[in-house]
C-alpha cells in the first residue's frame, strides 16, 4: 500500500480521492494515462490523514469534508466512510485576507502536531494541496515532511522541490520529494507548450502570445489577490518558455489566470493565443480554447505522481526525483522537455528491481 496524507482537503482533494474509489470500482480505465506505474495500481492509493483550517472540514471523515463546502468540484463517485478524520492545520499564510468570507476557519481547535500524526498514521507521502501563496505555510508543512521523514509532494507554485536549498535539506535527510506545481492532465500549459514546440518544430517564428485562464472555484477566487498570484504567473510563464531553445522576449509573452467567474464553479476555461511568420516571412495566427473540469484534471496526473514516488521510496532515493519533477510540474528542478521527461520516468520505473 501508499500510505497519503493531503494538506488541504479542497476540490483538488475531492477529486483525487473520488478518482481512487471510481477506478477501483469501474472495470474500465478510461481517462487514466497509466494504469499501472510499476507494481503499483490505483487500489495500492490508501489515504490515512488529512489537514484542513475550515470548521466545516475539521473533525469530519475525510469521505464528508471533502464534498464540504467551498468545495464545488463535480461529484463523480461515492466515497465509502474512511475512517480518517480531518486534523486542524495550520493557519500561517494559508488563506488570503478577502477569502475571509470565503473560508470559515476554525479558531477553537488547536493546530495538530503534523509530524507526529505523519508518523503515527505511517504516511509515506505527504501532498500540498494549499492555495496559491501560501509560502510560509507550505515551508512549514515541508519541514513537518522532513522531521517525520515522509516524502512530500508540492502541487502548488511555491518554490519549495524546485529550490536547490530545499532540495540539499532532502536529500541530506533521505527523502524524496517532487514538484513544484503540478501539470494538469489535459491543461493549459501543457496544451501551450506542445502547440508551441509543433510550431517551431515546423520551421515557423513566434513573436507573441498569450493564455488567458478564467474558472470559478476557490483557486480562482483566492487568486483575486494579485500578490498571491506572482509565483503562478512565474512558473506558468516559465514552463511554456522552457519549450524554446532560443531567448523570448517576455515583453511578447502573457501567461496566467485571469478572472474569477463564480458561475463556472471548477470548470477552467482557458484561451490560447500564438502569433507568428510562416514560410515567406508571411504572417499565422493560432487560437485555441479549452474547456474542462479543473480538478479531475489535476488528479489524473497526481496518481502517476504518488506512485512514482513510492518507488523512488523503495530505492532509497533522496531529494528531488529529477525526472518524475519535470514529467509532472510545470516548475521542476530541471527542465525536461515532456517526451524525454516520460522516457527517463519509464526508464526509472524498469530500474526498480
Amino acid at each position: 500500500m501508499i500510505n497519503v496524507a493531503i494538506i488541504g482537503v479542497g476540490n483538488c482533494a475531492s477529486s483525487l480521492v473520488q478518482g481512487k474509489y471510481y477506478y477501483l470500482y469501474n472495470p474500465d480505465t478510461n481517462g487514466l494515462i497509466n494504469s499501472h506505474i510499476g507494481k503499483y495500481e490505483i487500489k495500492h492509493i490508501n489515504f490515512v490523514a488529512a489537514f484542513d483550517i475550515d470548521k466545516r472540514k475539521v473533525g469530519r471523515d475525510l469521505s464528508e469534508a471533502i464534498f464540504s463546502q467551498p468545495n464545488n468540484s463535480v461529484i463523480f463517485n461515492s466515497v465509502p466512510k474512511l475512517n480518517v478524520y480531518v486534523n486542524m492545520g495550520h493557519v500561517l499564510d494559508g488563506v488570503a485576507d478577502h477569502m475571509g468570507d470565503v473560508i470559515d476557519v476554525d479558531v477553537e481547535s488547536k493546530p495538530a502536531d503534523v509530524a507526529q500524526i505523519l508518523v503515527e498514521a505511517r504516511v509515506d507521502v505527504l501532498i500540498n494541496y494549499l492555495p496559491v501563496g501560501s509560502n510560509r505555510a507550505s515551508q512549514f508543512y515541508a519541514e513537518e515532511a522532513l522531521k517525520a521523514k515522509v516524502a512530500f509532494i508540492n502541487a502548488i507554485p511555491e518554490f519549495i522541490c524546485s529550490d536547490s536549498n530545499w532540495d540539499t535539506k532532502f536529500r541530506e535527510a533521505g527523502v524524496a520529494c517532487a514538484g513544484d506545481d503540478i501539470k494538469s492532465q489535459l491543461g493549459a500549459t501543457i496544451l501551450h507548450r506542445m502547440l508551441a514546440e509543433l510550431i517551431t518544430d515546423r520551421g515557423c517564428v513566434i513573436e507573441n502570445m498569450y493564455q488567458l485562464n478564467i474558472g470559478g472555484n476557490s483557486d480562482f477566487n483566492n487568486m483575486v489577490d494579485n500578490s498571491r498570484l506572482k509565483s503562478k504567473r512565474k512558473s506558468k510563464t516559465m514552463s511554456v518558455l522552457s519549450s524554446f531553445n532560443v531567448d523570448f522576449n517576455p515583453a511578447m509573452v502573457k501567461i496566467g489566470p485571469s478572472e474569477y467567474i463564480p458561475h463556472l464553479g471548477d470548470r477552467k476555461i482557458c484561451y490560447i493565443n500564438i502569433n507568428g511568420k510562416q514560410f515567406g516571412n508571411l504572417p499565422f495566427e493560432v487560437e485555441l480554447k479549452l474547456s474542462i473540469e479543473d480538478s479531475p484534471n489535476s488528479a489524473g496526473i497526481m496518481f502517476d505522481i504518488i506512485r512514482l514516488v513510492k518507488i523512488a521510496i523503495d530505492k532509497g532515493l533522496g531529494g528531488n526525483i529529477i525526472e518524475v519533477s519535470a514529467y509532472g510540474f510545470k516548475s521542476p528542478l530541471v527542465q525536461i522537455s515532456d517526451k524525454i521527461a516520460w522516457e527517463r520516468v519509464a526508464n526509472f520505473i524498469k530500474s526498480v528491481d
